[in-house]
């Protein structure tokens, strides 16, 4: 796979600028000034020589992403929506919590995984995005507000790991200590539960955080909501977080979207419990984000609390995401799927 400038590790960078009988030290200078400084054009690289400039420009024209809209929510989220340099839309979440500013950013242009509740996948997938185009939301939001990043949640539009070699490429970018430097302890990777790139992610030695996208306890439920899990049984999903979590020492997150008179019965409550159990899984409960286009609804206050509660009974970790962001777009999608629907009208 050829790379744009900005997905390239230091090594590739110190190929390129070897191959243009650079010294050495011009590759750390540009990998600097691409993921420390966060720079936007070559003119911005004042100590890189004006012909080598010129040259990179005509050669590897530099990523960057355009801000088409920006909601700010009461809470203070701000919801983003960036245009790709082929003019794809893509979301971002920037969330402020009292340990830090966390972003969440999508690794796909829309979604393929067909989610019965996530607006994200309305619309279906158009492709992947490069390492360069996931770094860009991060970098972007940052120059926007001045503010430090603390974590980064690879939770937005799109399956992280049906677009694996451009997500470990980007965590190791991300994480490098000449660029941002942000902990590997710092990232959290969403799935829906691809068995075959959780066990992958395992043996990348990048013990990132490892959230899946459980959302239903038994197989007949979870077909009905995801569309994915008519392929992967949850004992099959669930071994591979096993594997993870032994090979990591990472404790596995279980999301969960409590969707009304759906998924928070008291059998739900024992299934999810035993799961959980099993793995020492820690279980983030969501209530679910009402999208028109799906119909589900949202448990009250009250009912989200008892759910959580009974899980505790039973030994279980358990919280409740805090809802942020509902005066605005807050769903995965829901932004961006507007945009397309209002544009085509």
């Amino acid at each position: 796979m050829t790379y744009d400038l900005r997905s390239m590790l230091p090594e590739e960078l110190a190929d390129a600028l070897q191959q243009r009988r650079q010294p050495a030290y011009r590759a750390k200078q540009l990998f600097s000034w691409l993921h420390a400084k966060h720079v936007r054009t070559y003119e911005e690289m004042t100590d890189l020589p004006a012909a080598l400039r010129e040259e990179l420009a005509g050669e590897f024209p530099l990523t960057t992403v355009r801000m088409i809209d920006r909601q700010i929510s009461r809470d203070g989220t701000e919801k983003y929506l960036f245009a790709m340099p082929d003019d794809s839309l893509v979301e971002s979440v920037l969330m402020r919590y009292h340990f830090g500013n966390s972003i969440c950013i999508s690794s796909q242009v829309g979604c393929r995984m067909g989610c019965t509740f996530c607006a994200s996948t309305l619309d279906g997938l158009e492709r992947n995005l490069m390492p360069s185009e996931m770094l860009e939301q991060i970098y972007e939001i940052h120059r926007v507000t001045g503010e430090p990043v603390r974590h980064v949640v690879v939770m937005g539009t799109g399956e992280p790991m049906d677009n694996y070699e451009n997500l470990v490429r980007f965590i190791r970018l991300l994480t490098h200590e000449k660029g941002m430097g942000l902990s590997r302890r710092a990232v959290t990777v969403s799935t829906c539960g691809l068995p075959e790139g959780i066990r992958a992610l395992a043996e990348e030695d990048l013990p990132v955080n490892l959230a899946l996208s459980l959302h239903a306890p038994e197989d007949g439920l979870r077909q009905k909501l995801m569309p994915i899990a008519r392929r992967y049984t949850i004992a099959e999903v669930t071994a591979a977080c096993r594997y993870y979590y032994e090979k990591t020492g990472r404790q596995i997150t279980f999301e969960y979207a409590l969707i009304r008179d759906v998924n928070d019965r008291d059998a739900d409550v024992a299934a999810l419990s035993a799961l959980a159990a099993s793995l020492d899984a820690h279980v983030n409960l969501i209530p679910v984000n009402p999208v028109r286009e799906r119909g589900y609804r949202e448990p009250g206050g009250t009912e989200v609390q008892r759910f959580k509660n009974k899980l505790e009974k039973r030994g279980i970790h358990v919280s409740i995401r805090r809802v942020m962001g509902r005066d605005i777009d807050g769903a995965c999608g829901q932004l961006r799927h507007r945009r397309l629907h209002d544009t085509n009208q």
